[in-house]
């Protein structure tokens, strides 16, 4: 199992930290979803690829930096 934070570019509200939540825990392996407004981070942990995570955060409307 392996914890990974990403950036996101963008969030500045409670819907936008909804938003990015669920389209990330569409994910397959994802375990775990964690947005932090305040920080900007998107904490996931699970057996997932990276990839996969950027894209569905791109799908939410933010973006990975």
């Amino acid at each position: 199992m392996t914890t990974r934070i990403f950036t996101i570019e963008g969030m500045t509200c409670g819907h936008c930290v909804a938003a990015v939540t669920s389209e990330v825990e569409k994910v397959p392996g994802i375990s775990r979803a964690v947005v932090d407004l305040e920080q900007k981070t998107l904490t996931v942990t699970g057996d997932f690829d990276n990839a996969l995570v950027v894209a569905a955060v791109d799908e939410a409307g933010y973006a990975v930096i």
